[in-house]
C-alpha cells in the first residue's frame, strides 16, 4: 500500500530535515578545534534516503559505493570512516578529507544514513598540511584509510583511531574534528528518527521519495529549456600543476538526448604529474551540474539528486578529471574550481543572461609552522578567498569563499592562538572584471610571522585570468611576495611552494585573484564607478579606460566628458564580446 502524504506534512518534513542539515553544521564547528572546520567552516554534512540519495545536502551521496563494499552488514551503532578516494570511487577527492558515515535505524528498520566529510589540517606526508605542490603520486600525500569501521555497534574501534592519529602532526586537532563529525552525524540520526515517530515510518521514506521526485520532475523542465540537441563547449585552463608544467587544458561540451542532458569533457589534458589531478565521483559530477542549473535558473527547487538518472557524464579515463591510480591528488581544487567556470562557460552560451562569468579559480591556501619560544609545535593552516564573478543579478561579492557557508579565519582568532600578525586584509585595487556588473574583488592579505619557521602556500589564476562574460571584461590575477625583515623591497614567490623558510619579523603578502565582469561596463551606473572609486576598489584610470567614466579630482563624475568618451569607446568597441579572455599572445600559443 502506497503512503500519501499531504502537502502541508510535506513541507514541514523537507524543513525539518534542512534545519536537521543545519543543525549538523552547528554540532561541528563547537566541537571541532581546527581553524578550517571550526571557524572557515569547511565540512559538508548531508542526510541520505534508505538507498543513500541524498534527500539534503550539499556535495551530494557517497554512500552507495561505501555500502557495496560492506555488502549490507549495517548495525546500529556502526560508524564508518575513510579518506582514500581511490578506495571509494572519488567519493571524496583528497587525503585531508576525513568522512564519517552512520546508518539511521527506527525500530531495527533502516531509513537512512547521515554524513559528513571535513577537511583535516594535517595527515602526514611529506609536507605540514599534507598537500605538497610537488607530489608525483598520492603515497606522498599522508595516511590513506579505506572504508572502515570507527564504531561497531557503538563500540569505539580504538586501534583504527589510534593509527589514524598516529599519522598526523595535529592529533589533538584532528581527533576533536572526528569526533565533531561523528557527533553531526548522530544529531541527524535523532532528528530522523524523531520524524520517523511524529509523522509514521512509512510517510517519512515516502516524502523523501516525494522530494527527490519533485526536484527530478522541476529538472525536467530545466534541461528541456535551457540544453539544446546541439552541443555547446566552452574551454579553460589550469595555470600549472606545481611541476612546471601546464596550462592544462579543460574542454566541457553540453547537449541533450532526448529527456537525458550529457556533460562530456573529452578534449581535457591527460592527467597531470603533479597534484591538481580531481578524481571526481560521477554522482558528483552530476550533482555540481545540477546545482548550477537550479540555482542560476530555478534556485526554488530543492537540491536534491532526485536528478540523477537524467544526466549523463563522460570522465575520460587518465584525463585530468579521472585520473589513473596513483595519479597525486592533493591540489585538485585548482582543478575542481575551473570545472565550475567551464559549467558556466557552456551553460552560459545557451541563457547569457542567466550565467556569470568565472572567479578566482581556486582555493587559495597559506599554511605556516614552527616552534614557539616553549618548543610548542604550531601549524597554522587559512583557506584565503577571492573575487566571486559579475552575475545577472548583481557585482560579484569582493573576498568571498566559492562555499555559500564558508568563512574567513577572524584575524584575533589567529593571532591569539599563532605567533603571526596580520597587517593588512583589504580588496585589491582594479582586480574585478568591469562590466555592468563588476566582477568581485581579490583580496591582499599581509602576514608578520613573529617566530621562526616555514611557509607553504598553494594557489592558482596567476597566468590564466579569469574571465568575463557578455561583455564584461577579466579580472585580476594572483601574485605572493615575500619581505625580508628590515627590507621593503618584497620578492615574489611563485603560487604554489612549500617549505620557505621565514624569520620572525617576515612578511608574506598574499593577493588572490580577482572576478570577471558581467555584462557591457559602458552601461554600467557612472555615479557606481565613481562610488567604486571612493571606495578604493576602482582607480581612476580602470574608471576611464575600462568603464568610460571620467571622474574628477574629487571622485565625482564629470557627466559631459564621460558621454562624449564612452560613445567614441563603444564606437570603436563594436558589439561587446559574449567572452573576454585577457589571454596575452604567449599564453594563448600555450594554451592552444
Amino acid at each position: 500500500m502506497t503512503v500519501k502524504v499531504d502537502p502541508i506534512t510535506l513541507d514541514i518534513i523537507e524543513n525539518a530535515l534542512k534545519n536537521a542539515r543545519s543543525e549538523m553544521d552547528g554540532v561541528v564547528v563547537r566541537i571541532s578545534l581546527s581553524p578550517v572546520i571550526r571557524e572557515q567552516h569547511d565540512e559538508f554534512p548531508m542526510i541520505c534516503d534508505a538507498k543513500g540519495r541524498m534527500v539534503v545536502g550539499q556535495f551530494g551521496s557517497y554512500i552507495p559505493a561505501i555500502v557495496e563494499k560492506f555488502e549490507g552488514d549495517l548495525n546500529e551503532g556502526d560508524v564508518f570512516v575513510w579518506n582514500d578516494p581511490y578506495a571509494c570511487k572519488g567519493s571524496i577527492s583528497h587525503n585531508n578529507d576525513w568522512c564519517v558515515m552512520m546508518p539511521i535505524f527506527h525500530q531495527g528498520v533502516l531509513v537512512g544514513f547521515s554524513s559528513i566529510f571535513g577537511h583535516m589540517v594535517d595527515v602526514g606526508g611529506k609536507v605540514p598540511g599534507s598537500m605538497p605542490f610537488d607530489a608525483r603520486t598520492i603515497w606522498e600525500e599522508g595516511l590513506r584509510i579505506p572504508p572502515v569501521r570507527i564504531y561497531d555497534k557503538g563500540v569505539l574501534n580504538k586501534g583504527v583511531l589510534d593509527i589514524m592519529l598516529n599519522n598526523t602532526r595535529t592529533p589533538d586537532m584532528n581527533r576533536a574534528d572526528l569526533m565533531a563529525l561523528i557527533a553531526g552525524c548522530r544529531t541527524a540520526a535523532t532528528r530522523v528518527q524523531e520524524l520517523c515517530d511524529r509523522f509514521g515510518r512509512d510517510s517519512y521514506v515516502a516524502a523523501c521519495d516525494m522530494l527527490l521526485d519533485r526536484t527530478r520532475e522541476a529538472m525536467k523542465v530545466l534541461i528541456d529549456k535551457y540544453i539544446s540537441e546541439e552541443p555547446v563547449s566552452f574551454t579553460d585552463y589550469v595555470d600549472d600543476d606545481g611541476l612546471g608544467n601546464g596550462p592544462f587544458k579543460m574542454t566541457l561540451s553540453i547537449y541533450r538526448r532526448g529527456d537525458k542532458a550529457v556533460f562530456d569533457w573529452t578534449g581535457t589534458d591527460p592527467q597531470a604529474e603533479g597534484p591538481i589531478n580531481f578524481h571526481i565521483h560521477e554522482g558528483l559530477c552530476k550533482l555540481f551540474f545540477g546545482v548550477y542549473m537550479i540555482m542560476a535558473f530555478d534556485p526554488s527547487v530543492l537540491f536534491n539528486e532526485g536528478f540523477y538518472d537524467l544526466f549523463e557524464i563522460v570522465l575520460p579515463e587518465g584525463s585530468l578529471l579521472n585520473p589513473r591510480f596513483p595519479a597525486a591528488l592533493s591540489n585538485r581544487l585548482n582543478t575542481h574550481t575551473r570545472f565550475f567556470d567551464c559549467q558556466a562557460g557552456a551553460l552560459g552560451q545557451r541563457a547569457p543572461h542567466l550565467s556569470m562569468a568565472a572567479g578566482y579559480g581556486t582555493s587559495p591556501h597559506f599554511i605556516f609552522t614552527g616552534h614557539d619560544k616553549n618548543n610548542k609545535y604550531f601549524q597554522l593552516m587559512e583557506l584565503l578567498f577571492g573575487g566571486v564573478p559579475g552575475r545577472p543579478r548583481g557585482d560579484g561579492l569582493d573576498g568571498h569563499a566559492w562555499w555559500p557557508l564558508f568563512s574567513a579565519t577572524p584575524i584575533e582568532y589567529i593571532e591569539n592562538y599563532y605567533p603571526v600578525l596580520v597587517e593588512s586584509y583589504r580588496p585589491i585595487r582594479d582586480s574585478g572584471g568591469p562590466g555592468l556588473h563588476r566582477g568581485g574583488a581579490g583580496i591582499e592579505k599581509i602576514y608578520r610571522v613573529l617566530e621562526p619557521g616555514k611557509v607553504s602556500i598553494h594557489d592558482d589564476r596567476e597566468v590564466v585570468p579569469p574571465w568575463g562574460i557578455n561583455g564584461g571584461q577579466f579580472g585580476g590575477t594572483s601574485s605572493k611576495w615575500l619581505i625580508k625583515a628590515g627590507s621593503e623591497e618584497p620578492t615574489r614567490i611563485p603560487s604554489k611552494i612549500d617549505n620557505l623558510a621565514v624569520g620572525a619579523g617576515d612578511r608574506i603578502v598574499f593577493r588572490t585573484a580577482g572576478a570577471g565582469g558581467w555584462g557591457d561596463p559602458f552601461e554600467r551606473d557612472a555615479e557606481i564607478v565613481a562610488r567604486d572609486v571612493r571606495y578604493d576598489l576602482v582607480s581612476a584610470e580602470q574608471a576611464k579606460n575600462g568603464y568610460g567614466v571620467v571622474v574628477t579630482a574629487d571622485e565625482r563624475v564629470d557627466r559631459h566628458a564621460t558621454e562624449t568618451l564612452r560613445a567614441a569607446m563603444r564606437a570603436e568597441r563594436g558589439a561587446p564580446a559574449p567572452f573576454n579572455f585577457g589571454f596575452e599572445p604567449p599564453l594563448r600559443e600555450a594554451a592552444e
